[in-house]
């Protein structure tokens, strides 16, 4: 940092996704959180939505010890919060807030919001009003905190992330006007919504109008509380440089700071226990799709995977199941691959004949009933991903050398089919996939990578424009992770190239693989959190000096 930079003395930071594993926000914070507690150990302040009913959640720690005068004292004004400790490396503090209170207050909130910053919410519905009474309890938690602990001398910084927290960040702007403020989009919610309604975004990206399009679509309020808060926020951000032509173009505002993503590689496991765990993963997963599909799979089986959010067009997984489906067609593949979809969906439950077959310490030689799915689904005959696998006649047939199994359900070890982990599944592949359309940045390819598993993805991904200025130009498969040129309308072709490197990664020796998981490793390590946080020290500094300026004026 310059001599001359500002570094705060308190960050209080909010997502929906603190101790809530929802997307790849939860892996900027949790795995960002360590780097700023060894730079300020116990002054940065997590906060997210207490929003389980049965107060349970795997990602989080109470302990009454922490402020609990405040805690009392923020009781006695109708503020309920849990604080403990993040359940991730670094063990950072975190506070939980109750916000359903505020809902009977909902009106007169969007009232002053109107009244303060034109935010306009009369077209509000679906999540809005839940993250916005979210985003007002913890802005009056952060106040409450600020007040009692008196920290009006001290160098504070509120940041929020994603529109969800736009309410909040706006009132702190309004009262604690001496606190400065930093908004990060990961994504805007036009931009997703552009892509994600079959429109081309890219081809006519700069006749799009934000607010304009806002209207078309139906998502006036979203853009509005957006907008607003970029405008007024002290530092406007986001993840990646194709993200900010976005912000400048349908939000009106150019960002002030980009803050791209890293990684801690404290989440992977070295020398042995890495070996370890890979044989683990690679076991289970040939188990599940032994006991789904009845074929046998020897070790050099190519595990592949792709995963993320259920987002069908925006995360590629229509052009991963075509892909995989001509590549079981292909006479030039030279293993069996299993290829998987680690896609949340509707799920209900595991099924019971899988986990009875799982119990069973030998193979078997019969399928299943739609021996494609590890869990039963409450859509079954409108579930997208089904819906194209029968479409394109794709069964799991037993002389498929190709097969492709969904897993409809998040991976945190309890899932009664795979229990394990996300992190110690993505170990056990070969490969992994993920053919973006509309991906800000793309946290799952820096993932693969960061464990050894080389990736293909898109130039429409903030993550492969990075690897490519990392290379210099396009990035191949040999490089760790392989670079796909993506527009609106060369589907087919993008599908053909992902077959095609699959093929070719087939045909590799075994020490031509070894090259390729090295210099994924090697791509992975540029992008710690030790070297991006510099990035983030940018922006607390601008954060700051804005804030000073402003409260000089």
């Amino acid at each position: 940092m310059r001599k001359d930079s500002s570094f705060p003395d308190y960050i209080f930071e909010s997502s929906w996704e603190v101790c809530n594993k929802v997307g790849g926000i939860y892996t900027v914070l949790s795995t960002r959180a360590k780097t700023l507690q060894d730079m300020m150990k116990d002054k940065v302040f997590f906060i997210g939505p207490d929003c389980r009913e049965d107060l349970s959640t795997p990602f989080f720690v109470e302990d009454s010890s922490l402020f609990s005068e405040w805690k009392k004292f923020a009781a006695s004004n109708n503020l309920l919060v849990r604080i403990g400790r993040w359940n991730i490396p670094g063990s950072p503090i975190a506070i939980l807030v109750k916000f359903d209170s505020f809902f009977a207050e909902k009106d007169q909130i969007y009232g002053k919001l109107w009244e303060n910053f034109q935010v306009d919410s009369l077209h509000a519905y679906g999540d809005y009003d839940e993250a916005s009474m979210f985003a007002y309890a913890t802005a009056k938690v952060t106040e409450s905190f600020f007040h009692f602990y008196h920290l009006e001398k001290s160098k504070v910084i509120y940041h929020g992330n994603e529109w969800m927290t736009g309410l909040g960040i706006l009132y702190i702007r309004k009262y604690l006007p001496t606190v400065a403020t930093i908004f990060t989009t990961h994504a805007t919610s036009i931009g997703r919504s552009i892509a994600g309604n079959n429109k081309p975004l890219y081809e006519y990206f700069y006749n799009y109008n934000g607010d304009q399009m806002a209207r078309e679509l139906n998502m006036e309020s979203k853009q509005s509380i957006e907008k607003q808060t970029a405008l007024y926020v002290d530092c406007f951000t986001t993840v990646s440089d194709i993200t900010a032509a976005e912000c400048k173009q349908l939000l009106d505002k150019p960002v002030d700071v980009v803050l791209p993503n890293g990684f801690e590689n404290n989440f992977v496991p070295k020398g042995s226990a890495f070996t370890s765990a890979r044989l683990k993963a690679r076991k289970r997963l040939l188990k599940i799709a032994n006991a789904l599909t009845g074929d046998h799979f020897d070790k050099d089986t190519m595990i592949i995977s792709t995963s993320g959010r259920y987002e069908f067009r925006n995360k590629g997984i229509d052009v991963f199941i075509e892909s995989m489906n001509r590549l079981r067609h292909s006479v030039s593949l030279n293993h069996k691959v299993v290829a998987f979809l680690m896609v949340p969906g509707w799920v209900a439950d595991a099924r019971e004949d899988l986990v009875e077959r799982l119990r069973a310490d030998h193979e078997f030689d019969t399928a299943l009933d739609n021996p494609r799915i590890t869990h039963n689904l409450y859509n079954f005959n409108e579930d997208r991903v089904l819906s194209m696998m029968d479409y394109l006649d794709m069964h799991n047939c037993k002389d498929d050398q190709v097969k492709v199994i969904f897993i409809p359900t998040y991976l945190v070890g309890n899932d009664a089919i795979v229990n394990m982990p996300y992190y110690d599944v993505i170990l056990g592949n070969d490969l992994c996939v993920y053919p973006s359309y509309y991906e800000p940045w793309g946290y799952t390819p820096l993932e693969s990578v960061a464990f050894k598993v080389p990736c293909i993805t898109t130039d429409l991904a903030g993550f492969g424009l990075w690897a490519n200025k990392v290379k210099g130009t396009y990035s191949e498969i040999e490089d760790g992770a392989k670079v796909i040129h993506r527009t609106d309308s060369n589907y087919s072709d993008v599908v053909d190239t992902i077959k095609c490197t699959i093929e070719k990664y087939s045909h590799m020796s075994a020490q031509e693989v070894k090259k390729c998981r090295e210099h994924a490793d090697k791509l992975s390590k540029k992008a710690l959190w030790s070297k991006f946080i510099a990035y983030y020290e940018t922006a607390y500094d601008f954060a700051l000096k804005a804030a000073n300026k402003r409260n000089e004026n």
